[in-house]
């Protein structure tokens, strides 16, 4: 199975570029940062975006988890002048913990879960301006155990920006049926990301977002809270490399989340 969805997954990315060609919007890619952008890819085009590295690190009193990524993929595809699809799939992920009293250490070495979303603006698909869209979302659990989440989950996605001179404001609320902690069912999660978006030089962007989640698993109830900064160079109209870092702001979020990307605009 891992092995037919990496060329499935292979094909569909270098396909993509037949559809058609980005008329004259600047790039706006998802990456990198802890938002989600209103902007949409216009029709035809398509856009696949790669998180090379990603690592996370999350200690509490009884354990230490930590996570790698590799190939963290998200391929768009412009459908329409306001519509995208996305498929998302992480296709390496190795999670290893350690238990703090006894010492046993587990290590899963796995696929991720593949993401389905509709990304649909409403006003600005350029993401000029005040642009917001619609993006409701499921994950189909196709990942191995420690890697994936074990079920399905989906919610919703309402990314909203405003330009403000030379920075822009961002908010992302979203509602999620979220999978359980045990991996059986679902349970309510939903909060929002705001962040501040600003050019350093024509090739050079940064942001710092805050995000808050209030997660209503069965197995107990959290607020995650994360603070995060990063940073875009596009070499290129068409392309895009990133750098980012995520902390946990309380006891209930991962400690850190450091990681890089790149994305490009067929």
């Amino acid at each position: 199975m891992p092995l037919r969805s990496v060329l499935l997954f292979a094909t569909l990315a270098f396909a993509a570029p037949a559809l058609g060609q980005e008329g004259g919007r600047a790039l706006c890619p998802d990456r990198p940062g802890l938002g989600t952008p209103a902007c949409t890819l216009d029709a035809g085009a398509t856009m696949l975006e790669i998180g090379i590295a990603d690592w996370t690190l999350d200690r509490n009193a009884d354990s230490r988890t930590d996570g790698l990524a590799f190939g963290d993929a998200l391929l768009r595809v412009g459908l329409t002048p306001s519509l995208e699809a996305q498929i998302g799939w992480t296709m390496l992920g190795h999670v290893r913990e350690r238990d703090r009293t006894t010492g046993d250490v587990a290590r899963w070495t796995r696929t991720g879960d593949v993401t389905l979303a509709l990304r649909q603006n409403l006003r600005n698909p350029d993401g000029s301006g005040f642009s917001a869209a619609l993006m409701p979302y499921a994950t189909l659990p196709v990942g191995g155990r420690g890697v994936g989440a074990g079920d399905w989950g989906a919610g919703l996605i309402v990314p909203v920006s405003f330009e403000l001179g030379a920075v822009s404001l961002g908010v992302s609320p979203h509602v999620d049926a979220a999978v359980d902690a045990d991996g059986d069912g679902r349970h309510l999660a939903y909060g929002s990301v705001v962040g501040l978006g600003f050019g350093v030089s024509d090739d050079v962007s940064a942001a710092a977002e805050v995000s808050l989640t209030r997660d209503r698993d069965p197995d107990g109830r959290t607020t995650e809270a994360l603070a995060g900064l990063s940073a875009g160079w596009q070499p290129g109209p068409d392309s895009q490399w990133d750098v980012g870092a995520n902390l946990g702001l309380n006891r209930a979020s991962p400690d850190i989340e450091l990681y890089l990307g790149f994305a490009h605009r067929f």
